[in-house]
Formats: C-alpha cells, structure tokens, sequence
C-alpha cells in the first residue's frame, strides 16, 4: 500500500514538470480562423486588464508599495499571455506569484477586513490559467495542480488562521470546478477527433479492401479462361500426330513436349485458382458470360422493376467472336451499371447502347433518367456489388477507358471504351 501511494505521489509529481504537448497554440487544429485567435485575444484582454487592477488593488487595500505592487501585477496576469501555448509552465509562474504576495501583504496592512490568502484579482486570473491548462493537459496533470492548489491554500490557512477568511477554500473548489468541466470538454473533443480519425481510415480500409475484393474476382474470371485456352492447346497438341497425317518424328516429339508444357501449366492454373477462389466461391464452374448474355441481363432488369432498353448496333455482330477479356468486361460493366440504376434509382427509366467504333473499340454507354418520383423497394440484380470500382478495373484489365458521373436532370451515365485488340498489345496506361 505505502508503495502504491509512491508511486501515484512520485506520477503526481512529474506530471507537474512534464507537459505532455508540444508548444502549439490552443485550437491550433481548428478550421475556423476566428476560433484559433480567441485564446489570444482572451489573454491580451485578460492582461490588460488585471495589471493594472491587480496593482491598484494590493497598492490601495493591503498597502503595498507601489512599484511591488506592480511587479506583483505583472507577475500574477502577464503569464496568461503564455498559458496559449505553454500553460503548465505558465501556472507555475502565476502560482509562485500567487504565493508570494500572499506572504508579502501579511505585514503591510490590517487583514481582518481583506480578502487573504488569495486576493480577488488573482484568483480571477487564476481561474483561466486553469482553464486554459484543462484545454491542454491529461487528468493526471489536471489533478496534480489541484491538490498542489488546495494544499498551498491549506498551509497558508492552517499557519495563519487568524488571517485567512476562506478565500484558499473558495479557489480550490472554483478550481475543482472549472478543471472538471474544461477537461470532460476536452477529453469529449479528443474522443470525438479520434472517432472521426477511424472512421476515416475504416473508410480507406474498406475502399481497398473491396479494390483488393474484385481484382481478386477480375483475376479469377480471367484465369478461368486462361485455364480453357491451355485445355485447348493440350487437346491439339496431343491430337496432332492423330489429325495430321505423315508427321515426322521430331515433329511429333515437337507436339509431345508442346502438350506436356500445356499440361503442366494448367495444373500450375489450377492450383492458383484453388488460392484465389473463396469459400464462398468454390462452387463457381459455370462458363463466364459475354456480350451475348446481355439481352438476358436487360430482360432481368425489366422484371426488376426498371424500364430499361437495349440497343446493339447491327455490325457488332460481325465482331464475333469478341476476345474473352472483352467480352466477359463488356457484361459485367453493364451489369455493374444496372445493378447502380437498381439500388440508387429505382423505377428509372435506362438506356443500354453498345456499338463498335470502327471495328477497333466496342462503346457501351448505360444512362438512366431521376429516380421515379415513387420509387419502388429498391432490389438488387447479380452485381457484384462492388460498383464504379469493378468498373474501373474491368476498364483497366483490357485498356480501355471509362467516363462515368451525374447528368443535369438527375440521371447518371457510364460509358466505357473496350479496344479490340489483343491484350498484349494494350498499354495500360
């Protein structure tokens, strides 16, 4: 127990020596100008005034000489000029002072009738020295000063009973006060700027993780066709000598290596879907869809409640067959721009054009109009809920280039531009 009562006495202590915050002027995070000059203006004013008062006061009514009674002033009120930036170091100035003349003015003037040991200007400039240490420093510190304050008082009142008329009392619980309610304000506010500092990393977090979410469905869309391309050529290969005739030994030798590469790749396909695929999505083994699932796409979201229609341009059609990257990018854009139109716009009426420019690109373009002015119970289509920014790495699988973002009536548009070119041959950037 007596080392437990150390140890707090000893944190007690250093706390009033070590200030736990940088010199940086209070409310120096504020985004309002005018709030982050109201500390100084306080003190400037507080100063101003309490000098001259202060050495007035202990001139006139405790009878202290004049030039004392100024540098008492000073002493007592100048330090609130430091209390904006540095009110640990501040308070001990102001409560040495403090201490000072109250020993001083006990032989200069008949204190029966006199405010002691604290006179009313101190104390009054004392109360916003605490106000400002609250503001600023931990509990612990805030509790150091307190007893430290109330144990000044209690000595001075215990040596000099004759002297003291309660005004130790009076601070000490003023100063309870303010340093209670300053430092619940305080702590509310720290809480409440590290609540809105989580959130907005739980938000950056969430953003890349559903980043990371679907360039991993991307990737495995697109090793699963990788993967049937490799089964094709390791049918061929092995089929080769069979289908062709006349082959010589080498060229057969040639096919055999050929197939077996195919094969061995494909196993090493194989094992990197079993990482990518989830729990969740082990099952998934039906073929990827294309440009030719989406007319099925439009029709289930005509059951969904939107009006939607669907224009492809007659010479798409000589485009087949589409790349598969294309293909499968092409449908899941517009899926992932039907599913928006379904959550955020219900009861919109939506537009689905796609056309080929100049045989080189394919263009998709979904706009839909305002939400319907009674909307029904918004529903979701096969989506996979991750948005614009599915879109987006979708469009960057393949090269292409997206526009998505509001229109003057209240509608939104996604247009997005799908070269058809070999992938190998798009740049990225």
């Amino acid at each position: 127990m007596p080392k437990a009562a150390w140890r707090q006495a000893s944190g007690l202590a250093r706390a009033l020596v070590t200030p736990s915050y940088p010199a940086t002027p209070l409310f120096v995070q504020s985004p309002r100008r005018w709030l982050r000059r109201v500390p100084y203006g306080v003190a400037m004013i507080l100063t101003t005034i309490l000098v001259p008062v202060t050495a007035q006061v202990l001139s006139h009514d405790y009878g202290v000489g004049g030039g004392v009674a100024t540098l008492l002033g000073i002493a007592q009120a100048t330090p609130l000029l430091l209390s904006v930036t540095r009110p640990l170091q501040a308070w001990w100035i102001v409560f040495l002072s403090d201490v000072l003349c109250a020993l001083l003015v006990l032989g200069t003037a008949d204190l029966d009738r006199r405010v002691w040991p604290w006179i009313p200007p101190a104390i009054i400039g004392y109360l916003f020295l605490l106000l400002a240490l609250a503001l600023r420093e931990p509990r612990r510190t805030l509790v150091a000063v307190w007893l430290v304050t109330g144990a000044a008082g209690l000595a001075l009142g215990m040596a000099f009973p004759d002297k003291s008329n309660g005004s130790n009392v009076v601070l000490f619980v003023l100063g309870g006060v303010v340093l209670l309610v300053a430092g619940a304000l305080r702590e509310r506010g720290d809480a409440q700027r590290r609540l809105a500092e989580q959130e907005t990393i739980s938000e950056a977090e969430r953003a890349h993780r559903t980043l990371l979410e679907e360039r991993t469905r991307i990737a495995r869309e697109l090793h699963d066709v990788v993967a049937h391309h490799m089964s094709v050529i390791t049918v061929q290969a092995d089929s080769a000598p069979y289908r062709i005739g006349g082959l010589p030994a080498e060229a057969e030798r040639e096919f055999s290596t050929i197939a077996a590469t195919a094969r061995e790749s494909l196993a090493e396909m194989r094992r990197l879907l079993g990482v990518l695929r989830s729990e969740e999505t082990r099952g998934e083994r039906a073929p990827q869809p294309g440009l030719r699932q989406v007319p099925q796409l439009v029709e289930a979201t005509v059951r969904a409640g939107i009006p939607t229609t669907l224009t492809i341009a007659d010479h798409v059609a000589e485009l087949e067959p589409l790349p598969q990257a294309v293909g499968l990018s092409a449908y899941r854009i517009v899926q992932e721009a039907l599913a928006n139109v379904v959550r955020h716009a219900p009861g919109a009426a939506t537009r689905v054009a796609i056309s080929a420019e100049d045989r080189s690109a394919l263009t998709l373009l979904v706009v839909n109009g305002p939400p319907d002015s009674a909307p029904t119970k918004p529903l979701e289509t096969s989506g996979t809920g991750h948005g614009l920014v599915g879109m987006v790495e979708r469009v960057r699988l393949v090269g292409g280039m997206l526009d998505t973002g509001p229109l003057p009536d209240g509608g939104f548009r996604v247009a997005a531009r799908l070269p058809l070119v070999d992938l190998e041959e798009t740049d990225p950037s």
